[in-house]
């Protein structure tokens, strides 16, 4: 199969993960890039960053017409991440490769298994403690920028069991934190973006912008708690997958 469709198909399915789960497009992005078009781990953490905060900023206007973006949350959230988020995203360049990838693995696996082991989130909002919020934020932050993720497959975990938010509001808010998080980690990485093969990350990005939307239909028919086992199976799958790979 030729890498524009390779592109192709990768983005619309990783359009539809971050419409519908407001999360796990970087997660499955990043070994997408590597894997099945070749692209370098520190290369493929880069061009996460730009297909994903393309696809999140599209996917965050659908959810935010149904009022299930938490603004004040994410903004704070996103802010108290930002900082950390720079300095991940200057560090990422000091590391090993192989250490890369294993970290991210083995961050999914974490963030999977909690969710697999907590409670479906409720249908009733709880008032969330900004001191809170911010320090949850921060370290998502320095994840975020180290890995090259936009945060969602943290973020959600984040938002529903550390601050109480609903799933399908964490889903919504999780939008704006990636698409902050995304451009605020990019932002230490634009010297490297002139070195990128456009001609793939094109056909991809605009193939997960129009999955996104499918995304958000799909999620409307589904309950939250559904939504919340599909994303942690989701993310466990992958993490598995990128821990063998990395151990060979």
């Amino acid at each position: 199969m030729s890498a524009l469709l390779l592109a192709l198909a990768a983005g619309a399915v990783i359009g539809v993960a971050l419409g519908a789960l407001g999360g796990g497009g970087s997660v499955l992005t990043v070994p997408a890039l590597i894997y099945l078009l070749g692209f370098t781990p520190v290369a493929a953490t880069t061009a996460s960053l730009v297909i994903v905060a393309v696809t999140s900023a599209t996917a965050l206007s659908a959810h935010a017409r149904d009022g299930h973006v938490r603004w004040r949350t994410g903004l704070l959230f996103a802010a108290a991440g930002t900082g950390p988020a720079m300095l991940g995203g200057a560090l990422a360049g000091r590391l090993p490769e192989a250490a890369l990838t294993a970290a991210f693995a083995v961050v999914a696996a974490l963030a999977a298994i909690r969710m697999l082991r907590s409670r479906p989130a409720s249908d009733t909002a709880l008032p969330v403690r900004p001191g809170r919020a911010a320090a949850v934020g921060a370290g998502l932050g320095a994840v975020t920028g180290v890995l090259g993720v936009g945060g969602g497959f943290l973020a959600v975990p984040a938002l529903v069991g550390a601050l109480g938010l609903r799933m399908r509001a964490a889903v919504g808010t999780s939008l704006l934190v990636i698409t902050l998080n995304s451009l605020a980690a990019l932002a230490l990485r634009a010297g490297t973006v002139d070195g990128l093969d456009w001609t793939v990350i094109g056909p991809f990005a605009g193939a997960a912008v129009l999955g996104a939307w499918d995304g958000k239909r799909l999620a409307a028919k589904l309950s939250g708690p559904a939504l919340q086992r599909i994303f942690a199976l989701a993310l466990l799958v992958v993490a598995v997958a990128m821990l063998t790979d990395a151990a060979v």
